[in-house]
């Protein structure tokens, strides 16, 4: 074999392999943006509803959002989530997500306006969602 089929067949070699990492680093790419489509919905079951009705809970989860008090694992991925899903008017929450999060602004616009004119300057500082929100009301 001469050196020139050799380099030839090793480029060629060297060619497909670098054809096969590009196609798995985007199948990896892909299989990642497809699971950032939508938030988890491994807290979807929690009981809204009791929460709301719940004084001591829904401060713990308001506390929690606040940096004021510890966190409940549906707290932690509340607070990690919300600035995302703000940005984005919750695109990648779920069905269930979408009606939990309106029912909760709902209720903190009527019952607890305080606590969430507290919350609107801490995750909407400058103002930008917080017209979409009172609209709604």
């Amino acid at each position: 074999m001469s050196v020139d089929r050799f380099n030839s067949s090793v480029n060629e070699s060297f060619g497909k392999l670098n054809k096969m990492k590009v196609i798995i680093i985007l199948m990896f790419v892909t299989l990642v943006a497809a699971q950032q489509r939508q938030y988890t919905n491994k807290f979807d079951g929690v009981d809204v509803d009791s929460v709301l009705t719940n004084n001591r809970i829904l401060n713990n989860y308001i506390k929690c959002l606040m940096e004021k008090g510890p966190c409940t694992a549906e707290g932690r991925e509340l607070k990690k989530l919300l600035p995302d899903a703000l940005q984005t008017d919750c695109s990648k929450c779920t069905e269930t997500q979408k009606r939990n999060s309106q029912k909760v602004i709902n209720f903190l616009r009527v019952n607890k306006p305080g606590e969430w004119k507290l919350l609107l300057d801490k995750y909407d500082a400058k103002g930008i969602y917080r017209s979409k929100y009172e609209k709604q009301g």
